[in-house]
């Protein structure tokens, strides 16, 4: 084989094998994470979170060491630049089982720390989570005044993808209007629990 012909296929594999990386990444960044549990229709009574007000309250839980979930804490200062007269707002910082007190020490814990009106606490253990039913990282619950649940799911359109989304858009119009199409949209995270949480847990400098 002339060496002509040797350098063209080996450049078509090369174009092959970059092809599939992206269309791997694409089908990955686009793929919402398991939601297996249902959050509950009213406010937990066992929950040991306080609803200071009337007002709805909103949550969101965060794997410290998710990098997709950056995207979703981003979002969040969005809403809450344009809402914030409107809700109570809190990210729960999720420390899964057996890891210390330092795991939740993360530079996306500082950036939440960081949004005006939002208050952010450690779930240690995970026990909030499992309470309201997240699953996966970026989960974020909508309840109005009185404790009945008007919408859960993420508020990305993908994995670490900042900009408008289904999720937002239908917290905006529960916000102004009292309604949305739907109420809830996938979330876009790590899971919480086992998996990719197991794997960040030996990893725990993953983020920047």
């Amino acid at each position: 084989m002339v060496p002509s012909a040797r350098w063209a296929i080996a450049g078509a594999a090369w174009l092959l094998a970059v092809a599939a990386g992206f269309g791997a990444l694409l089908r990955y960044a686009s793929t919402p994470a398991p939601q297996d549990a249902a959050p509950p229709e009213r406010w937990p009574a066992a929950t040991t979170l306080t609803r200071a007000s009337a007002r709805p309250q909103l949550l969101l839980f965060a794997h410290p060491r998710c990098p997709c979930t950056r995207a979703s804490v981003a979002e969040l200062a969005r809403i809450m630049g344009r809402f914030h007269d409107r809700l109570d707002a809190r990210v729960l910082v999720v420390q899964p089982p057996g890891a210390d007190d330092r795991f939740a020490d993360s530079a996306l814990r500082e950036r939440a720390g960081t949004i005006p009106g939002v208050k952010v606490s450690v779930d240690r253990d995970g026990v909030e989570a499992r309470r309201f039913g997240a699953v996966a990282s970026g989960t974020v619950l909508l309840y109005d005044g009185s404790g009945r649940l008007l919408f859960h799911g993420g508020i990305t359109s993908a994995r670490g993808h900042e900009g408008q989304s289904f999720g937002q858009q239908r917290i905006a119009s529960l916000l102004t209007t009292g309604r949305a199409d739907s109420d809830q949209a996938p979330v876009f995270g790590c899971v919480l629990f086992g998996g990719q949480t197991s794997r960040a847990r030996r990893q725990p400098h993953v983020d920047s």
